[in-house]
């Protein structure tokens, strides 16, 4: 898988290297595990998908997060995602609106020995605040526009990588922080299932 990730243009050495710790088979059905190391997104439980190895490193790349950093998941899935952020930042917190979800995934957090991220059950465009602010916030759901609750929970310096558009076509954004204002840059198309959420969409 690394020299894939390579191909396309992966190129920070502390991603392929979270990238190789996390055995991605342990966040899918098992009828699926021998599809789990192929480039493609998977289908998981309530009817939502984990990411492409490709797009969870290069989201993961675009947070520009060290092993200082606290960083912000929404939408944590079946935790793959949260457990390669897990290996690049200082602490994750990461949120999951399907109760079945979150508890799974922070079960094979824990398995694996993965201590420094929590994986919480609410409404992951309101933000969280009470950890804010956020050196880096990944957005693993593609939404209608950039919510403000998370720019708020942004570091000055950070980033906050987000899917933005309708169903089914976005564009992956990501929007740095300065001292004076917000940065949008433009990142590509990519196919995300919905943001849903009070800053989102209704479904």
């Amino acid at each position: 898988m690394l020299d894939l990730l390579r191909q396309r243009g992966i190129r920070s050495e502390r991603v392929l290297a979270a990238m190789n710790k996390v055995p991605r088979h342990l966040f899918v059905e098992s009828a699926l595990q021998s599809k789990a190391y192929e480039d493609h997104a998977l289908p998981i439980a309530g009817g939502q998908t984990i990411s492409q190895p490709f797009m969870v490193a290069k989201m993961t790349e675009l947070l520009e997060v060290g092993p200082n950093d606290r960083v912000l998941e929404i939408g944590a899935g079946s935790g793959y995602q949260t457990a390669v952020l897990s290996y690049v930042a200082g602490r994750v917190l990461a949120i999951e609106r399907i109760s079945e979800l979150a508890r799974s995934a922070q079960q094979v957090l824990i398995s694996l020995g993965i201590h420094n991220a929590s994986v919480k059950c609410f409404d992951g465009t309101i933000g969280w605040s009470e950890f804010a602010p956020y050196r880096g916030i990944l957005v693993a759901a593609g939404g209608p526009e950039i919510p403000k609750s998370l720019c708020d929970q942004l570091a000055e310096g950070g980033n906050l990588v987000i899917p933005i558009g309708p169903h089914e076509k976005q564009e992956l954004i990501r929007v740095h922080r300065t001292a004076t204002g917000f940065v949008e840059e433009n990142h590509g198309p990519c196919v995300f299932v919905p943001l849903i959420g009070r800053y989102g969409w209704e479904n």
